[in-house]
């Protein structure tokens, strides 16, 4: 059945921002973070869509991701490694582990050592062996495809990140890897990050996270139908706990579009949609499954008539103070993504 609320999501967009993430790599190559299921839009359109465009690494979190991306014949690496349960796919050959242990990378050398990628920890202290390990053999004998690792704070000018450069820096020629990666979306920013391999996210998908990113462009576009249209009198309130009155009598109109879809209640009193170029204020608190906004701009809206939602990523999340991370990522499966 035809879903009553739709990201309409655009492919070109998708596309420019991860050429401007090229650019901005000079000679690295630069790959494409599709985990989350592409964050959110759709893992196998994201990827069919950079690969054609010349995307030739791809970042997964786990190998149930992996194996979705199988049929696109992709390079494929997954970021959380190998567990005992993992083995079956991860000998299979269709997507590489990224080894993060002592104890994966014992797993990985008894099942035969074949290529493979490994996280070093330079700072981060979340995944990845210790340049110790490093140091003292535990990756001899391994066919490292890339050796990477992860910056903590790329998006803010901190000394952290130039220590954890230095560190990764340290480590070339140390080991078997052919490449070195360390640059995430705000990484491709910095200056003398990239190294060989940059690993994009959030940015692909309209995302910015430091200014100079200020040429990514949005691809998300967040649209729902209304249920009714109704008017409400003057000292009446809409919604859940009563948090909007009606200063005057007001049109209004109830959308097929709440908290549960991701479309989170920091937005209450605060989010905004529009229709034939006139803005709509969100009013009262974001329900489950309804949102209520004003239409007196929008006199000829009906029930059965589509708004689009402000969502342009950077705005959205300073008007409700969530991550752009968590508003691409928590977008809910009853949303239909269609690709324009």
């Amino acid at each position: 059945m035809p879903a009553p609320l739709r990201l309409r999501l655009d492919g070109d967009a998708l596309v420019q921002n991860w050429c401007t993430l090229d650019r901005m790599s000079g000679t690295a190559a630069c790959g494409a973070a599709v985990k989350a299921n592409g964050y959110g839009l759709g893992a196998i359109e994201v990827a069919r869509r950079l690969a054609d465009a010349g995307c030739r690494d791809f970042f997964v979190s786990n190998w149930q991701e992996a194996a979705e991306l199988a049929p696109l014949g992709l390079t494929v690496s997954v970021l959380h490694g190998v567990r005992e349960e993992d083995m079956p796919a991860a000998t299979a050959g269709f997507a590489r582990p990224v080894l993060n242990t002592p104890a994966q990378v014992a797993r990985w050398k008894a099942a035969g050592g074949g290529a493979c990628d490994v996280m070093v920890d330079t700072g981060m202290n979340r995944l990845g062996i210790s340049t110790d390990d490093i140091a003292g053999g535990l990756l001899d004998g391994l066919a490292i495809e890339t050796l990477m690792s992860h910056l903590a704070c790329a998006d803010e000018d901190s000394p952290i990140n130039a220590a954890q450069r230095d560190r990764f820096a340290a480590l070339a020629g140390t080991t078997t890897a052919r490449r070195l990666s360390l640059a995430n979306s705000a990484g491709i920013a910095l200056n003398g990050y990239a190294f060989d391999l940059t690993r994009p996210g959030l940015a692909l998908y309209g995302g910015i996270p430091r200014h100079e990113l200020g040429t990514i462009v949005q691809v998300v576009g967040l649209e729902a139908q209304i249920v009714q249209r109704r008017r409400v009198h003057a000292g009446q309130t809409v919604g859940y706990n009563a948090l909007w009155t009606a200063k005057d009598d007001t049109e209004v109109a109830i959308v097929n579009l709440g908290y549960a879809d991701g479309y989170r209640r920091n937005f209450s009193n605060s989010g905004r949609a529009h229709a034939g170029g006139a803005e709509l204020p969100v009013l009262g608190r974001v329900s489950m499954d309804l949102t209520a906004v004003g239409v007196d701009v929008a006199m000829t809206l009906r029930e059965g008539d589509w708004i689009a939602f402000e969502y342009a990523l950077p705005h959205a999340s300073q008007t409700s103070g969530i991550s752009q991370y968590e508003l691409l990522t928590g977008l809910g499966e009853r949303l239909a993504r269609v690709w324009i």
